[in-house]
C-alpha cells in the first residue's frame, strides 16, 4: 500500500473516529439530561400530589420523547441525513399506531380515568358491564374483584365508553326496602315496628333521617317502604339483617305478610 493510501485511511479513521466520539458524547450527555428531566418531572408531580400511576406514566413519556431527540442529534453527528431518518420514524410510528389502534384507545381511556378519577382503588363500582371492587387502574386495563372474589380485567375503553356507577362516591348510601302487610293489619303498628328496628340498629345514620311510609295499596297487600341511610360499607349487612328482623317481629306481634291472592267467582250457566 502506498504512502498516499495510508494517509487517506488515517485521515478517514481520524475524521470518522472524531464523529463517533462526538456522537457518543452527545448520546451520553443527552441521556443524562433526559434522566434528570424525568426525575424533576416526577418530583414536581409528587409535590402537586398527582396520582402515582399518572406520575410514572408521564415521567416515562417525557424521558422517551427526549431520548428520541437525543438519538436523532447523535445520529446527525455521524453525517446521516436526519430528515429521512425522521421520515422513517414517522412512517414506522404510523404503521404501529394503525396496528395497535385498539390498545391506543385503551391507553387514551386509561389516561382519562387517571386524570378525571371517576373512581379510585378500593371503590365498589359498576363499569364496563362489570360490578366489583377496583383493585388496580392500569394504563390499558382496570382490574376488579367481584363480590364472590373473582378477578376481572376490563379494557379501559370499554369503561370510558359506557356508564360508570360509583357506589362509594359520597361515603353513604340509602337502603331501599319494601315490606308487605295484609289489608286487615294495623298500618300504624307495622310502621312503628319498622321504625323501631331502624332506630335500634347502630349502623343506621341519624342524618338524613330514615323514612317509613305506605307506598302502594296492591291487590293483596299494603306495601310499606323503609328508607334508612348507612355508611357505604354497611349497606348489604343492614339490607339483609332488616328483612330477617322484620319477619321475626311481624310474626311475634301478629302482623301478617300475605301471600299473593286471587279471587275466582264461579258461576254455573243455566
Amino acid at each position: 500500500m502506498s504512502q498516499e493510501n495510508i494517509d487517506t485511511v488515517i485521515r478517514y479513521v481520524a475524521e470518522y473516529g472524531i464523529k463517533i466520539v462526538v456522537a457518543l458524547l452527545v448520546f451520553l450527555v443527552g441521556k443524562w439530561i433526559a434522566g434528570m428531566v424525568r426525575k424533576a418531572t416526577r418530583r414536581a408531580m409528587e409535590r402537586a400530589k398527582v396520582d402515582q400511576t399518572l406520575i410514572g406514566f408521564l415521567s416515562n413519556i417525557v424521558f422517551y420523547l427526549l431520548m428520541v431527540a437525543v438519538v436523532i442529534a447523535a445520529v446527525s453527528q455521524l453525517g446521516v441525513q436526519t430528515t429521512s431518518f425522521v421520515a422513517v420514524l414517522g412512517a414506522a410510528g404510523l404503521a404501529v399506531g394503525l396496528a395497535l389502534q385498539g390498545s391506543l384507545s385503551n391507553f387514551a381511556s386509561g389516561v382519562l380515568l387517571i386524570l378525571f378519577r371517576p373512581f379510585k382503588v378500593g371503590d365498589f363500582v359498576e363499569a364496563g358491564g362489570v360490578m366489583g371492587t377496583v383493585d388496580e387502574i392500569g394504563i390499558l386495563m382496570t382490574h376488579m374483584r367481584t363480590p364472590d372474589n373473582k378477578g376481572i380485567t376490563v379494557p379501559n375503553s370499554q369503561i370510558m365508553g359506557g356508564q360508570i356507577v360509583n357506589f362509594n362516591a359520597y361515603g353513604t348510601r340509602r337502603v331501599d326496602l319494601t315490606f308487605n302487610i295484609s289489608h286487615g293489619d294495623d298500618i300504624d303498628h307495622a310502621k312503628a315496628i319498622l321504625l323501631d328496628l331502624v332506630a335500634s340498629d347502630p349502623r343506621t345514620l341519624k342524618d338524613p333521617a330514615p323514612m317509613v311510609a305506605v307506598s302502594q295499596l296492591s291487590d293483596s297487600s299494603v306495601n310499606i317502604i323503609v328508607r334508612p341511610w348507612v355508611n357505604s360499607g354497611d349497606y348489604w349487612g343492614l339490607y339483609w339483617d332488616m328483612q330477617e328482623a322484620a319477619k321475626k317481629r311481624f310474626d311475634a306481634e301478629g302482623v301478617t305478610i300475605p301471600f299473593p291472592q286471587r279471587t275466582v267467582h264461579w258461576r254455573q250457566a243455566a
